[in-house]
C-alpha cells in the first residue's frame, strides 16, 4: 500500500499545468481564424463538391488499407502526387478568388456579426418581396423579358462576378429600369441577396434537360440550369408571352399570377415560425372580413 502511495506521489509530482503564454492565445486565434475561411470557401465554391469526391475516395482506401488490398493501396500511394497537383490546377481560379478575399475580410466583423435585422424579417423583408411581384408582372404586361435569381444558402458569388456590380435597394423601379430594352444591363441575369440587387448582366449556366419543353428559350432553360446547380430561386418573365414563371429545384413552375409567384416566395423568405403564424392569421382575417362584406 505504501508502495502504491509511493508510486501515485511519483506521478503527481510528473504532472504540471502548461504555462500559457500571450503568443499561444494570439496562435490559436490566427488559427481559428483562417480554418473559418478556409470552410467558407470550400462551401462557397466548386471545392465543396470536389472534397465530397475526395472524401469518398478516402473512404475506399481506408478500407482497402484494411482488408490488406495492395493493389489498390499501390494504385493510390503513385497516383497521390498527381491528384494533389491536378486538384490546385482544377481550383486555380477559386484559389486566387479565396486570396483576394482573404485580404478584404475585416476579421472583428468575422468574429462578431452586427446584423440583427435578418432574423426578425427573414431571407428578405414583405416589402421586397411586393417590390418584386410589382415588378414581375408590370415588366409581364408590357413584354419585357427579365431574370431574377434569388441567393439562398449557397453563394451566388461565382455567377455574381460574371455580372456589373449594382449593391442597390431592390425597388419595382430599379428592376424595371434594369430589364427595360436598349438599357446598358438589360442582358443577363439579375442577383438579389437580402434586400439588394448586388449584381446585374449576368451569365447563368443553361440546362441541358432534354424534358424541358422546346418552345422554351434561353432565358427559361438559364433560369432552369441555376437553379439545378444551387438552391437560389430564379423569377423568369417571357419576353414573348409575358407570363411569369419560377425555376427552383431544378424545376420550373410556368405561367404563376400573383397569388402563386408570392406562395413561392414566402417558402424561400425563411421568417421565424411565430411571424409566420401572425401572417397566416391576418390573411384568415381579411379573408373572413371579404366573406361578410
Amino acid at each position: 500500500m505504501g508502495q502504491l502511495a509511493n508510486y501515485a506521489g511519483i506521478y503527481l509530482n510528473r504532472l504540471h499545468m502548461p504555462s500559457i503564454r500571450w503568443t499561444d492565445v494570439v496562435e490559436i486565434m490566427i488559427i481559428s481564424f483562417l480554418v473559418y475561411q478556409i470552410i467558407l470557401w470550400i462551401k462557397d465554391t466548386r471545392a465543396w463538391s470536389l472534397l465530397k469526391g475526395i472524401a469518398l475516395i478516402m473512404a475506399l482506401i481506408l478500407i482497402a488499407a484494411v482488408f490488406n488490398m495492395t493493389t489498390i493501396l499501390w494504385i493510390a500511394e503513385n497516383v497521390l502526387s498527381l491528384a494533389v497537383i491536378a486538384t490546385v490546377v482544377v481550383l486555380q481560379p477559386e484559389l486566387r478568388r479565396a486570396l483576394e478575399q482573404l485580404g478584404r475580410t475585416n476579421f472583428f466583423a468575422s468574429i462578431v456579426p452586427f446584423d440583427s435585422s435578418r432574423d426578425t424579417e427573414g431571407r428578405f423583408s414583405d416589402q421586397t418581396m411586393q417590390e418584386m411581384i410589382k415588378a414581375c408582372f408590370e415588366m409581364g404586361r408590357a413584354k419585357t423579358g427579365a431574370l431574377i435569381v434569388i441567393e439562398q444558402n449557397q453563394s451566388l458569388g461565382e455567377y455574381e462576378r460574371t455580372g456589373i456590380g449594382v449593391d442597390g435597394l431592390l425597388t419595382s423601379q430599379l428592376l424595371i429600369n434594369i430589364f427595360e430594352h436598349n438599357t446598358p444591363l438589360h442582358d443577363g441575369a439579375v442577383i438579389v441577396r437580402g434586400n439588394r440587387i448586388v449584381s446585374a448582366t449576368c451569365y447563368l449556366p443553361l440546362s441541358d434537360n432534354m424534358g424541358l419543353s422546346k418552345e422554351l428559350g434561353t432565358r427559361h432553360r438559364a433560369g432552369v440550369g441555376i437553379a439545378e446547380v444551387t438552391d437560389s430561386l430564379t423569377i423568369i418573365v417571357s419576353e414573348e408571352t409575358g407570363h411569369v414563371s419560377v425555376a427552383y429545384e431544378g424545376q420550373l413552375y410556368r405561367n404563376l399570377d400573383s397569388e402563386e409567384l408570392k406562395e413561392k416566395l414566402t417558402k424561400i423568405q425563411n421568417k421565424p415560425l411565430e411571424e409566420k403564424k401572425r401572417r397566416l392569421w391576418k390573411g384568415r382575417a381579411k379573408n373572413e372580413k371579404e366573406i361578410d362584406s
